[in-house]
């Protein structure tokens, strides 16, 4: 089934996802309180979905125009969801650790998707062209999914500012969400304590 963002879906997903955080806060599932990931970083004022309400389920088409399902969780023991704005700097400056990342692990253990939160599924082939250039020139080389109805409603709704991250298990349970952007050594080091707890 392919969904179809309406007008004021849109509108409030570009309104909501309007922001850009710089640095990583991290939040446990259910704790409530951020928990700053590097010294001398700020607190971030964006709210994060504490419960997404068991398994995400979602139906979505990648960039290639092939079918994506939350059945990929199924494939990886973590699954680290990426959502970025074209507009986001913190964003592409991070996009290139993160490409090296999804290269350096097997499949089964840890897999990346990118969510791009201002690009709708239906959009205009100019403006799927400019995301497949900036995931070329970041060498981000993972799937790579444009918004649409599924995918807000199922993740997005309480997401104000990009980049977040969620972290989910192979059972489509969520694990972590990071509000903001990391280098590779922390995004790393976060990746194989979640692996170790597995």
């Amino acid at each position: 089934m392919k969904y179809k963002m309406t007008a004021l879906s849109l509108l409030l997903a570009v309104v909501l996802l309007s922001g850009c955080a710089q640095s990583g806060a991290s939040e446990k599932e259910n704790t409530g309180t951020p928990q700053q990931s590097g010294a001398g970083q700020g607190a971030l004022s964006a709210a994060v979905p504490e419960d997404l309400g068991g398994a995400l389920s979602f139906e979505a088409t990648d960039m290639e125009g092939n079918a994506v399902s939350s059945g990929i969780f199924a494939d990886s023991q973590i699954t680290m969801v990426n959502v970025w704005a074209t507009y986001c700097n913190p964003c592409l400056n991070e996009m290139p650790s993160l490409g090296e990342l999804a290269q350096e692990y097997d499949a089964g253990e840890f897999r990346l998707i990118g969510i791009i939160s201002d690009v709708p599924e239906n959009a205009d082939q100019e403006i799927l062209d400019l995301a497949k250039d900036l995931i070329e020139q970041t060498g981000a080389s993972y799937t790579h999914l444009p918004i649409n109805e599924s995918l807000y409603h199922a993740l997005l709704e309480d997401v104000t500012a990009v980049p977040t991250t969620f972290f989910f298990d192979e059972n489509g349970m969520l694990l972590e969400t990071v509000v903001g952007a990391m280098d590779k050594s922390s995004w790393k080091e976060k990746i194989d304590g979640l692996l170790e707890n597995r």
